[in-house]
């Protein structure tokens, strides 16, 4: 079966794997993806991620961070623009996330940025999700 929203079936996957308190969690692998998970690695919101070879398209491994008292530090994820429903945003109009304190991705035509690095550049793009 097809998935028709591969990035909210990922944030999906990912809002399971902590609420469940596993270590790792397994997602079929895409280019969006794994810059998705780049962009994770570099905030700080994920241990780590592995892009793993198999027969087909390859699978995206990704490694849950905790802290110290066994809480996830992702304490929320949201999908803002969906396939039915595309968010796209200026420069000016990109959202702050609990004032500065979590982050918006977005996909521009520079890549996929978080919100601060697409002010920094000036760029607006599509909304993806934001996290917390």
């Amino acid at each position: 079966m097809a998935i028709t929203d591969p990035v909210a079936d990922m944030l999906a996957r990912i809002r399971n794997a902590n609420t469940a308190k596993h270590s790792k969690v397994d997602i079929p692998a895409s280019r969006m993806k794994i810059s998705l998970a780049k962009i994770l690695k570099s905030e700080g919101y994920i241990k780590n991620y592995k892009v793993l070879k198999d027969q087909s398209h390859g699978v995206l491994r990704i490694y849950i961070k905790y802290d110290e008292v066994n809480q996830g530090v992702i304490t929320g994820l949201k999908r803002l623009s969906k396939p039915g429903r595309r968010v796209y945003v200026k420069k000016k109009d990109i959202p702050f996330v609990l004032n500065g304190m979590g982050i918006a991705v977005l996909s521009t035509s520079k890549g996929m940025l978080t919100d601060r690095d697409a002010r920094k550049q000036n760029v607006g793009g599509e909304l993806l999700c934001s996290l917390w």
